[in-house]
């Protein structure tokens, strides 16, 4: 048996519009302001599926709505083999019309990517896109209203940023290789680091002159 066609439950532009305007309005009221930017492109790895050489030359201001009510999700801070590791996660949820309006006007970009990258003011933090979805409200009333953009805690690998925005691009200036240096000064920027006198400790303890500088001497 066919639904009622008395009840038009979908197709109503005047309720989807409705809608979309109390959600605006909701994002407006309960967000915050975050800056979307685009990533270009410049020597993409088809193999990898990974470009090192990206650049990030715009920024857009957009309002968006935090999914995460308590705190970051992820694994967080943990120890690994290879150090401190900050994983944090978190969920931003945009305006499909507002995306259209702010961004995809002036960049030709029809909806967010994965790799573009969010700045989150509150806490000076670099996010990147992990993951779009794009139908977490379910079609309410026949339409989708909104992005919900999953993201992760963005890893800097000197990539470049000329946006325009100086809290943005002076971001990671601390991170930045010089000319002169091919090596990045770590103790610069990491208290922690004390690299020179653990090299000079491990010298007193392995004797790489042997044959076998981790067991007994072979003759």
């Amino acid at each position: 048996m066919a639904t009622n066609f008395y009840f038009n439950n979908f197709t109503n532009s005047g309720e989807q519009n409705l809608i979309e305007d109390l959600i605006i309005e909701s994002i407006r009221v309960y967000g915050h302001d975050l800056w979307y930017i685009p990533r270009t492109l410049v020597a993409k790895d088809d193999l990898l599926n990974e470009d090192d050489l990206s650049t990030f030359t715009k920024a857009f201001m957009i309002e968006a709505y935090i999914k995460n009510v308590d705190s970051f999700g992820g694994d967080g801070d943990f120890l690994s083999k290879f150090g401190l590791r900050i994983s944090d996660t978190i969920t931003f949820t945009i305006s499909m019309r507002k995306f259209a309006q702010d961004v995809a006007l002036y960049d030709e970009q029809i909806r967010p990517n994965e790799g573009d990258l969010i700045y989150f003011p509150l806490n000076r933090k670099m996010f990147e896109v992990q993951f779009v979805e794009h139908e977490a409200i379910f079609y309410q009333m026949g339409q989708l209203q909104t992005y919900d953009l999953r993201c992760e805690l963005f890893e800097y690998s000197q990539e470049r940023f000329t946006t325009g925005v100086l809290e943005i691009d002076t971001l990671f200036n601390s991170y930045v290789l010089t000319s002169n240096s091919a090596i990045a000064n770590v103790e610069a920027f990491d208290a922690m680091a004390d690299n020179f006198t653990i090299e000079t400790v491990a010298d007193s303890i392995i004797d790489f002159s042997e044959l076998n500088p981790f067991g007994e001497q072979n003759y």
